[in-house]
């Protein structure tokens, strides 16, 4: 496990996550309103502990190689992760996924905390391209991939721990397309 850039926003702190920020996390994490917009995959009821096991056995094994995982802090409150950005190189199809507390929605802290890890993954991990997803609905998600610049390229079928989520966005967006759109 190597260590994960610190990344400082305008009003925001990302580091990489730690075995110890698993209560912080799954404080915020384990609402259906946040969990309902992620892959079925994800349990619902949201089981107690389930974030510390998620990090032991998905996340900190491949941190820095395979996968990188961002924890979101507010600056003024560097105790308490508000959401996080995960990246990870085998695109399944996506190469990112993200969440945030539902207290902090709608004010954009989503978009500014994940524009220094695009830039990490083109210019420092070598990534040519990113895919991202997003369940067809969640607007906000949506959102954020027009706001970085990315390009939509379909919809398909997917499952959610919504059930009424039934299909997935995807899009693309290229190391080209992060420069240029980045220089506007």
């Amino acid at each position: 496990m190597s260590q994960l850039p610190e990344f400082e926003t305008e009003r925001l702190f990302l580091r990489g996550v730690k075995l110890s920020d698993a209560e912080s996390y799954e404080k915020n994490f384990a609402h259906y309103e946040v969990i309902q917009h992620l892959s079925h995959h994800v349990p619902w009821p949201y089981p107690q502990g389930a974030v510390k096991s998620f990090l032991e056995t998905m996340v900190l094994p491949e941190l820095g190689t395979e996968r990188w995982l961002w924890v979101i802090f507010l600056k003024e409150n560097r105790n308490e992760v508000i959401g996080c950005v995960d990246l990870w190189r085998k695109g399944v199809p996506e190469n990112r996924g993200f969440w945030l507390a539902q207290d902090h929605w709608g004010k954009g802290y989503m978009t500014e905390a994940v524009n220094p890890v695009l830039e990490y993954a083109f210019n420092d991990l070598g990534f040519e391209k990113l895919v991202f997803a997003n369940a067809l609905g969640n607007a906000r998600s949506r959102r954020i991939k027009e706001k970085t610049g990315a390009t939509f390229l379909e919809t398909q079928p997917a499952r959610f721990v919504n059930p009424d989520y039934t299909e997935h966005e995807l899009w693309e967006l290229t190391k080209k397309n992060w420069m240029e759109f980045k220089s506007r």
